[in-house]
């Protein structure tokens, strides 16, 4: 009996978040698996009465041109953030590292940035690269790189890569300090040596820095992908997918056929795909840890 009641006893500190968890997070997927199958409308939303349709939805947004086109906008956002966040955070990293007089204070600039809300982000960003009374084209302008205003966000061909700097933006503090923390925690007495034995910088940084970083630099990469996969705030607070679809990522695609054309099966079986996406991605992610600290 003793023993029962002290299992009671543990079982009762987890209890609030296993309740939260199955509250917020397991029903909601559970919800969304369900509705993916059914074809419910504005019309049967109230009373629930939605017809089971099997696999149509799946067939109907892998066969949706719109659909193809977001993810191909999707993999364009995703490589060039992560293509342009990883360089430039070990860059800042390796010059972080160093000690010089306010560079405690400069570092702290860049994480003051990185833990704003995305959305307020986004609003700051939608003024900057305003066609009219944005700074960026203001700046541009007076420095001579610009002859006239340029729609960053109404421009079909420019949209898109202006979300992706926006979004490098965003990632390269996270990059930067997770990047400094690994160069941090490596070996000081293998650098004194290579530098005994006449090792250059770049030398050191291409045979002993990076080599030595491997474990961090593919979690940081990793967790890059699933973080820009799910990107959504950004996007919508931004251009909500437009103009014309031409910043459509599923994401926004998926919140905009659920919220705005009610078709929640197409919705769902969007953001099961993306969700299946990811869960293979930290799949990889968890393996991909485990090994190399087994190694």
């Amino acid at each position: 009996m003793r023993r029962v009641v002290e299992r009671a006893v543990e079982y009762s500190f987890i209890a609030p978040m296993a309740l939260f968890l199955l509250a917020f997070i397991a029903y909601p997927v559970y919800l969304n698996v369900r509705i993916s199958f059914q074809d419910l409308r504005a019309v049967n939303l109230v009373h629930g009465d939605a017809p089971w349709v099997g696999l149509a939805h799946y067939r109907a947004v892998m066969s949706d041109p719109i659909v193809r086109q977001s993810v191909r906008h999707l993999l364009f956002f995703t490589v060039g953030s992560l293509l342009l966040q990883l360089p430039l955070g070990l860059g800042l990293a390796l010059f972080f590292q160093r000690t010089f007089p306010g560079a405690r204070w400069m570092r702290g600039s860049f994480l003051l940035a990185w833990t704003m809300p995305v959305v307020v982000v986004g609003a700051i960003f939608r003024w900057l690269f305003d066609s009219q009374f944005g700074v960026i084209n203001w700046l541009l302008q007076a420095l001579g790189l610009l002859q006239h205003q340029v729609a960053w966000l109404t421009d079909i061909h420019l949209v898109l890569p202006t979300l992706t700097v926006i979004n490098v933006w965003l990632g390269i503090p996270f990059n930067m300090a997770l990047i400094l923390t690994g160069l941090q925690s490596l070996p000081q007495d293998v650098f004194e040596a290579a530098t005994i034995d006449g090792a250059t910088a770049w030398q050191r940084l291409w045979h002993i820095t990076l080599p030595l970083l491997r474990p961090t630099l593919l979690a940081i990469l990793l967790l890059g992908l699933i973080f820009t996969l799910r990107q959504f705030d950004l996007v919508w607070a931004m251009t909500q997918g437009g103009p014309f679809d031409a910043s459509q990522l599923p994401s926004t695609l998926a919140y905009r056929r659920v919220f705005q054309q009610f078709e929640f099966g197409q919705g769902g079986a969007i953001l099961n795909l993306l969700a299946l996406l990811l869960m293979a991605i930290a799949i990889v992610y968890v393996w991909t840890i485990h090994r190399e600290r087994a190694q």
